[in-house]
């Protein structure tokens, strides 16, 4: 009687996440945007710690400097690093951009997954979701900043003020997209056979959709967080460009922007480096976030 061989151990289940991720990298555009992103978020937020010049350090005497070894983007009007005043505008704008998005994104999500789950809440939900399309976007802002303004600068300060009626007023105006895409996906999921299963062993309805259904829409979400992130600072940079965002001693690359328009003929540069960081940074948002369609998607992963 022939001794049986060993059986070959079954190998271990291959993770998902290891799929998305090699997808991912397939997309070289995508993996450019996130080095680059993470690049300018690490030189924002830990360059000034090594930068020997505060933002907000006036020196007369070397004002409208152009590009030196000790100031490597000139220095403005008022001798002003302006490479320290880059650093310091970005940490602002990005973290404009991130704490916006978050709003965005958790009004969104729920908004979308409440009237894709309940039929009854759809419509009313969903003609809200038309109502803030509707309105002007530019216009709605202005008038929320006007309105605010000087009322939370009352109570929270000039800086922290401005900032939370910037964020507020980005993220009330930008999760209807969210919304409707979350939606979409979760009356297809409805109708899945995983969810009517679950259904019918009389799972209510928040472990529903926390434990089924929220998870499965996480792919769409990701990408509208990184899709948010660079609308949110396009915003707050238009906002700073025409003067109603934070103060003028409070960098952001807007109000950078808005602050080089009255020098554009004499020193054209000091519109030039803003202008360069805010296009980058939204860009290497932009394929970040389709590099993660791509990766999320179970359609397309493998193609």
């Amino acid at each position: 009687m022939t001794e049986l061989s060993n059986p070959i151990p079954d190998r271990a289940p291959r993770s998902q996440w290891r799929d998305v991720w090699d997808q991912f990298k397939t997309h070289k555009g995508a993996v450019m945007g996130g080095v680059i992103f993470l690049l300018i978020v690490a030189v924002v937020f830990i360059g000034p710690l090594v930068w020997p010049y505060d933002a907000t350090y006036i020196d007369i005497r070397s004002r409208n400097q152009g590009a030196s070894f000790a100031h490597p983007l000139g220095t403005d009007q008022l001798g002003r690093d302006t490479l320290a005043r880059m650093m310091a505008g970005g940490q602002t704008s990005v973290s404009v951009g991130i704490t916006a998005m978050l709003l965005a994104l958790f009004l969104g999500s729920l908004v979308g997954v409440v009237s894709g789950y309940f039929k009854r809440l759809d419509g009313l939900l969903m003609r809200l979701t038309d109502l803030f399309l509707a309105l002007p976007l530019l216009p709605l802002l202005l008038v929320m900043v006007l309105l605010f303004r000087e009322p939370l600068n009352t109570a929270f300060g000039p800086e922290t003020g401005i900032f939370i009626l910037i964020v507020g007023a980005i993220g009330l105006t930008s999760w209807m997209p969210t919304a409707r895409i979350v939606r979409g996906d979760v009356l297809a999921l409805k109708e899945r056979e995983f969810v009517l299963a679950a259904r019918s062993i009389g799972t209510n309805n928040v472990n529903m959709i926390l434990r089924h259904i929220l998870p499965n829409v996480m792919s769409p979400i990701m990408v509208s967080a990184t899709l948010g992130i660079a609308n949110a600072i396009i915003t707050e940079s238009a906002l700073s460009f025409l003067g109603l965002g934070f103060p003028p001693d409070f960098p952001t690359w807007g109000r950078l922007l808005f602050d080089a328009t009255d020098y554009l003929q004499q020193y054209p540069e000091r519109v030039f480096w803003p202008g360069v960081a805010i296009s980058l940074t939204v860009l290497s948002v932009n394929y970040l976030g389709d590099g993660l369609r791509d990766a999320l998607d179970p359609r397309i992963r493998g193609r």
